[in-house]
């Protein structure tokens, strides 16, 4: 088990509840300038990143078709987000003011569920789904597609065509004409699922860094994706914020933690992340309207709005995860390499 990846997990999703939290800042206290601390939307690109070396590890030398890696990756991904989908429709039918990026439209709520690209009807000028968060899904979905169709090939040839393809698909996006599909999948940021999967297939073969070396590369990671994030836009992500999220992931997996304690409650928000992630927009909501209604306006003091943001969204989403999750050991299990 390689506890490292739980851990990377939780930080990855907490870093993405603290950037929401900063962002709804604004809409609880408009006094507050909180730009200068608008850090964490480089979470998403640990995500990638750590997702394309999981798909890796968990089919390489196994005999998984493409049908049953689909309909894992379905029952892993689907439930809960439709089920957080259908709220946020409903919601913003019924109560339309409670959700400030959300209106109800039906195409968009079908779109949605298909995990389709769409332009939000709340801000046109985005392509997200009623979820808003979950454009990161869209993304997902697609890679976890395309790696199911490669899955019969020998994995001498799957990285290589997996190149060849996603290569072929952002060429073409770059020269059909625009349009909603182009824009979300001709963005390189997928790139970053393909150097998990190369890091992946580097663990296995045993191509890892001296544990000095590796704790360094975990620590410049860090360091570069805070610095990055404040000086590049997002529009370089690929190579600004993937490349030290690429830092991140190698230097973790290269470090031997079997001999270190492992910390059992970051280890579990690893587990809940994914509840996490896609809880954590309503408890900000409940949070930001929470502070409307208190007198004393409590909530309206941005560190104690963060914290509880982070507080609350990590026991939201570990009780979702309980309910939603089978009664099994859920922890990321890869054989080593061999």
């Amino acid at each position: 088990m390689l506890v490292q990846l739980q851990y990377l997990r939780a930080v990855a999703a907490l870093m993405v509840v603290y950037f929401h939290a900063i962002l709804q800042l604004a809409k609880v206290n408009p006094a507050v300038d909180a730009t200068a601390f608008l850090y964490g939307e480089t979470g998403v690109d640990i995500f990638f990143v750590l997702s394309g070396f999981v798909m890796w590890l968990t089919t390489s030398g196994r005999a998984i078709s493409s049908i049953d890696f689909a309909r894992r990756r379905i029952r892993r991904i689907v439930p809960l987000y439709w089920l957080a989908t259908l709220f946020s429709a409903i919601v913003a039918l019924a109560a339309p003011s409670l959700l400030k990026s959300t209106v109800f439209d039906l195409p968009h709520l079908i779109a949605s569920l298909l995990f389709l690209p769409w332009a939000n009807a709340a801000d046109p000028s985005t392509i997200t789904p009623i979820v808003v968060p979950g454009w990161t899904l869209n993304y997902e979905m697609f890679f976890y597609f395309m790696f199911a169709l490669l899955l019969p090939l020998s994995e001498t040839r799957r990285i290589p065509v997996m190149f060849a393809v996603f290569a072929v698909i952002l060429i073409a996006c770059r020269l059909l004409p625009e349009t909603t599909a182009t824009r979300f999948y001709g963005e390189p940021i997928m790139l970053e699922f393909l150097a998990g999967v190369v890091l992946g297939w580097l663990y296995e073969q045993k191509v890892l860094l001296p544990n000095r070396w590796a704790w360094a590369a975990l620590a410049t990671g860090f360091v570069f994706l805070f610095i990055n994030e404040a000086l590049m836009p997002p529009e370089s992500r690929f190579y600004a914020w993937g490349i030290p999220a690429i830092f991140i992931i190698y230097g973790a997996v290269s470090i031997d933690f079997s001999r270190l304690r492992v910390l059992g409650w970051l280890n579990y928000l690893g587990d809940c992340s994914y509840s996490i992630y896609i809880t954590h927009a309503f408890t900000l909501a409940f949070l930001r309207v929470a502070s409307d209604r208190l007198p004393i306006g409590i909530l309206q003091q941005p560190v104690l709005f963060v914290i509880l943001g982070l507080v609350l969204s990590s026991i939201g989403g570990a009780i979702v995860h309980e309910i939603t999750t089978p009664r099994r050991k859920v922890a990321v299990a890869v054989r080593p390499p061999a």
